[in-house]
């Protein structure tokens, strides 16, 4: 039986992308976002954020670099990926990250009207209309 690893995330990026290229030439970015969550307990109002590792490949990571920066409100489709090596004094290290297979780039508050979709296999275009997420909207 084969397992199933699907993730969607709406946060905003916590610093730029970095890109980076493998010796084959293919683009990589590598870049954390932080989602956030409200929520009550007791008569009290709380935050929690989570801070998340992505990694994007190929035309949508150069797209990632070229296009959004930290701050940005990003919505990720992907995958789980857990990485494990040994560090240099010895011992076992591992870390799990998302790799995006596509990533949205939000409307930004000053006035931008639509956002930008990167899709795996390094098609960017504009969403329609349907596909824009406005914050106020979202029931999170």
């Amino acid at each position: 039986m084969s397992g199933f690893s699907k993730v969607i995330l709406l946060g905003n990026l916590t610093k730029d992308p970095e890109i980076r290229y493998t010796p084959n030439g293919t683009a990589v970015a590598n870049f954390s976002i932080a989602v956030n969550r409200r929520f009550k307990q007791g008569g009290e109002v709380k935050d929690e954020v989570c801070y998340l590792d992505i990694v994007v490949f190929g035309k949508q990571a150069e797209n990632c670099g070229q296009y959004i920066n930290k701050g940005d409100s990003v919505l990720i489709d992907g995958r789980l990926q857990q990485r494990r090596w040994e560090a240099e004094d010895g011992q076992k290290r591992s870390k799990i990250e998302v790799v995006a297979q596509s990533v949205q780039f939000m409307p930004k508050k000053q006035g931008m009207a639509s956002g930008i979709v990167a899709e795996e296999g390094g098609n960017a275009h504009s969403p329609g209309a349907t596909d824009n997420i406005i914050e106020d909207d979202v029931p999170f």
